[in-house]
């Protein structure tokens, strides 16, 4: 085992929200087997997922066993935990594909392929739900939990309450789903303990409840639950205004999940510092007393932003990103400019304004091409009197004479062109 203990280790980063009475005993006693479900609806986990992950990380780290759940066949079905609407079902080659995607991300946080003892399983409870008819289910499983327990959970209470639009028999048969995952896997894998967010208590306790009915009072199940991340101001953590932020690069880049971190505010870093990094409770405490000490200089979100993009992509990748960030806010120089890749360009210089030009538009003095070829500057006489103060700049390098020729040599990656115009004003050029 060990030496650190996984309840204390969560609960100095505030990341337990419940715990079932002798769940703690159970783990100091010996080594442990827990499982969490992950939802495969995509290809790819979302920072939301990460909790989860970080809990098994924690929980792998602490010497016990983590068991990483898919839920392919509850996937199925859709969970109404903390929702008002049923949502799309997937088929099996979506799901077995998503399923992929999602075990190359965990395996960058767990230990999967180790002989060690505790090294984590993956599982998909499609696997052992498809051999189950209906009417096996509905006679070894429906009649160990009644409707009136099932009714007692608040997912369901407020499904039938009116949220949304009412809650259909699928649905409503998923926490017996969710809890026959965590007896199987009791009955194979020796599974003890079911981790998970504050909104699966009922699906977990469900679990625990069908654990005692079926193998009698001597079998010992427990749940632990952790908050639901919120952001300071009370809104949902991990959203931004163009959706999900992801851990796959194809649909979040590294330089937009470092943007992520690093923009989070001061309640919400130190919050997060303890959630979202594996550094230990001394070097946590001393940063942020650093950051209460001058909070202009952002030294949490800055430690924040570089542990979090270093685990989930790379050093490289992490680098790249504080080298695209002084671009825009910072002393960075051409160099820096012409070393991004076409994609962190783009993303660096998502939502300035953009001109298109040809590259007929080339060969004309620098005056020419930023007032009349694009309308960088309402007049010529505007542009060279601030080109002359010094106030201009074409990819990161001064204009020091507003005649000078643009070329094909100015081009990045063979077509961009970036103006600057005083301290914050970027013009991204396309040349087609």
């Amino acid at each position: 085992m060990a030496n650190k203990n996984f309840v204390e280790e969560l609960e100095w980063r505030g990341m337990i929200h419940t715990i079932m009475p002798g769940a703690k005993e159970q783990l100091e006693k010996e080594m442990t087997t827990a499982y969490l479900g992950i939802d495969p609806t995509a290809d790819s986990l979302h920072i939301g997922h990460l909790v989860g992950v970080m809990i098994l990380k924690h929980f792998q780290m602490c010497g016990h066993r983590p068991v990483a759940l898919i839920g392919g066949a509850t996937g199925m079905i859709g969970d109404p935990s903390g929702k008002s609407q049923e949502r799309n079902l997937l088929d099996e080659t979506t799901l077995r594909h998503n399923q992929e995607a999602i075990k190359a991300q965990l395996a960058k946080l767990l230990d999967f392929d180790s002989d060690a003892e505790n090294a984590a399983l993956l599982v998909n409870n499609y696997d052992w739900m498809k051999e189950i008819t209906f009417l096996d289910f509905a006679r070894e499983i429906g009649k160990m939990i009644t409707v009136n327990y099932m009714m007692a959970k608040d997912s369901v209470k407020k499904r039938f309450n009116g949220e949304g639009d009412g809650m259909s028999f699928t649905e409503f048969t998923y926490q017996l789903l969710q809890g026959y995952d965590f007896l199987h896997l009791y009955q194979t894998l020796g599974c003890k303990v079911q981790l998970g967010g504050a909104d699966q208590w009922g699906n977990i306790t469900t679990g625990t409840e069908l654990i005692r009915r079926k193998l009698g009072s001597e079998a010992e199940a427990f749940a632990i639950t952790c908050p639901l991340i919120t952001k300071a101001d009370g809104t949902k953590f991990g959203k931004t205004e163009s959706g999900n932020v992801w851990l796959d690069p194809r649909y979040t880049s590294p330089y937009k999940f470092y943007q992520f971190w690093l923009n989070v505010s001061d309640d919400d870093a130190k919050r997060y510092i303890k959630i979202f990094t594996l550094l230990d409770r001394e070097t946590i405490e001393s940063l942020i007393a650093e950051h209460d000490a001058a909070p202009h200089l952002r030294v949490l979100q800055k430690r924040l932003a570089q542990e979090i993009t270093t685990m989930i992509h790379s050093k490289e990748e992490y680098e790249k990103a504080v080298e695209a960030s002084s671009i825009l806010f910072g002393g960075s120089t051409s160099e820096a400019l012409r070393k991004l890749d076409e994609q962190t360009l783009l993303q660096v210089f998502e939502g300035v304004p953009q001109f298109t030009v040809s590259k007929e538009d080339l060969g004309v003095s620098f005056v020419d091409f930023a007032a009349e070829r694009t309308k960088i500057f309402p007049s010529k006489g505007e542009c060279r009197k601030m080109a002359q103060a010094g106030g201009v700049s074409l990819n990161k390098e001064k204009i020091a004479d507003p005649a000078r020729e643009i070329t094909a040599d100015d081009l990045i990656a063979g077509k961009y062109i970036i103006v600057q115009k005083g301290k914050k004003n970027y013009y991204l050029v396309i040349v087609a």
